[in-house]
């Protein structure tokens, strides 16, 4: 689908030869093969395909040709299942028409579209690029911040909320692989923004200072706020990413814990087990001559002996600390 934005006329099969003034930004989303050729022959440039914005190299991302801006980043989309999706955003900007290419539904997107012709700040191409990537900066600052409250909330549960003193096994065990979800959902959320900011910090800077004698004074400068924008954000990523981190050590610790109090609990059964085995085994055996048989209180002295070396070594344990 193409969209012309500042044309009277959303057909852009009525456009001839020459591309009107009037339009600043063109915005291809899955577009046909068709319409590429159109921006293509109208605009004299190319238009990338979704291999080549979902290059990772810079030299492929960041393109300078014939006083034509060729740059990509990623952008995150929802699914059908409601999760979060990397999708490569293509930008080709000339002196007067921006051009982007995308392959998914972005909000940001409608909502600076909307504001074409009513906004004197987008008054060409540059300007409206400026203003989608301070869209994508403020969204992934939101994105961010999302997800320090869900970090925090997390932390609370894992060191103040008992993860592992439920007197049931069972529901402890449940607990910590839900926490281990939720920590494994906050790196996967956290690493897709943070390739996001690294792209959008990248377009910037580079934009700014290549962008030649056709980018306002004003946007160079919203540019570089851009950079700083990104610059702090980074900082921020990278204390919620150690945040994780810790919190992922710390449900991995509770989880050796657990397997530990396991571990000792069959410990104890174990040895408790043995020696009272050891003695039934002895009085079970059919011998015809055995001491034992004639003993009047044999049967309550065999009992007593079972009993007291199950009993002892659970004292033993207790005056370990073994129970505590």
């Amino acid at each position: 689908m193409l969209k012309l934005y500042r044309w009277p006329s959303d057909d852009w099969q009525k456009i001839g030869a020459e591309m009107p003034s009037e339009i600043i930004w063109a915005d291809l989303l899955d577009a046909t093969a068709e319409e590429k050729q159109f921006v293509e022959r109208l605009l004299g440039i190319r238009v990338p395909s979704e291999d080549s914005l979902s290059e990772i190299e810079a030299s492929s991302r960041l393109i300078l040709d014939n006083r034509t801006l060729y740059l990509s980043s990623p952008a995150v989309r929802l699914n059908e299942n409601n999760g979060a999706e990397i999708t490569p955003v293509g930008f080709v900007i000339g002196p007067h028409v921006l051009v982007t290419v995308r392959f998914a539904q972005l909000p940001i997107f409608e909502h600076i579209g909307k504001r074409i012709g009513s906004d004197d700040s987008l008054e060409n191409g540059m300007c409206v690029f400026t203003s989608l990537i301070e869209a994508m900066v403020d969204r992934g600052a939101d994105v961010l911040e999302h997800l320090g409250a869900k970090v925090d909330r997390l932390s609370r549960d894992v060191f103040k909320g008992g993860l592992v003193r439920s007197k049931r096994p069972v529901r402890s065990s449940r607990r910590m692989r839900e926490a281990l979800e939720n920590i494994g959902e906050l790196a996967d959320r956290l690493a897709k923004a943070r390739d996001v900011l690294l792209g959008v910090g990248r377009i910037a800077s580079f934009a700014g200072d290549v962008g030649g004698e056709w980018i306002t004074a004003a946007s160079k400068k919203r540019l570089e706020a851009v950079s700083k924008d990104v610059a702090s954000l980074g900082d921020y990523e990278t204390r919620l990413s150690d945040k994780i981190q810790l919190l992922l050590d710390a449900v991995l610790g509770f989880i050796n814990i657990q397997q530990n109090e396991l571990f000792k609990i069959l410990t104890i059964v174990s040895v408790v087990g043995v020696p009272p085995t050891i003695l039934v085994g002895i009085w079970g055996m059919n011998f015809k001559h055995m001491p034992e048989l004639d003993w009047t209180f044999g049967y309550p002295l065999a009992w007593l002996a079972i009993i007291a070396s199950g009993v002892l070594p659970l004292i033993w344990f207790k005056r370990r600390g073994w129970f505590e």
